[in-house]
């Protein structure tokens, strides 16, 4: 009788665990970059070609100053997102690194910052500190950006091609490595 009482409890138990994925269709965390979930692409009105936001892309999020961000705009550019936290001191050190590459080929590579780990008023004195207002910071204060790019610590980076392949790298870069992958990008 203990016996069924133990098994039981146990498939209720498991039953629990397994209901706590997460939100439904929001992806966790990934062993190694993401690969990208397509490259097709598709003729709109104008007649231009179009390609298909990779999964990754798919999100809407708040920027650090309160305007919605849809990042499956942001597909068919070449995108370099640069995961960071205010308090971070790796962070700290490459932000002038971040400013001066979107300043070098911010014309041919849209940057976009992911900022998390943190409150919304210590991101924005973050970008106001370093001058990093040339390009916009997303506010992800739960993390869900950061999740969709399999990100568990900062810095990182994820580099999205113009034709939707997706490479995060999630450790520093030396500012000859993110120079090389920029030029790769652009």
């Amino acid at each position: 009788m203990f016996g069924i009482r133990v098994t039981a409890g146990s498939l209720v138990l498991l039953a629990a665990l397994t209901a706590c994925g997460g939100p439904a269709g929001s992806p966790g965390p990934t062993s190694g970059p993401p690969a990208a979930t397509s490259t097709s692409t598709s003729t709109s009105p104008s007649g231009t070609s179009a390609v298909a936001a990779p999964e990754q892309l798919k999100f809407t999020a708040k920027t650090v100053d309160g305007k919605d961000l849809n990042g499956a705009e942001l597909a068919g550019k070449p995108v370099v997102l640069w995961f960071w936290a205010p308090w971070c001191p790796k962070c700290q050190r490459e932000a002038p690194g971040m400013a001066a590459a979107q300043k070098e080929h911010g014309e041919k590579v849209t940057f976009l910052g992911v900022a998390a780990l943190d409150q919304v008023p210590a991101m924005q004195q973050f970008v106001q500190k370093y001058g990093l207002q040339s390009f916009q910071h997303v506010a992800d204060v739960d993390s869900a950006v950061w999740k969709r790019f399999g990100v568990t610590a900062q810095p990182a980076y994820a580099f999205v091609g113009s034709s939707g392949q997706v490479e995060v790298v999630t450790s520093q870069l030396s500012e000859q490595d993110l120079k090389q992958r920029l030029s790769k990008l652009a």
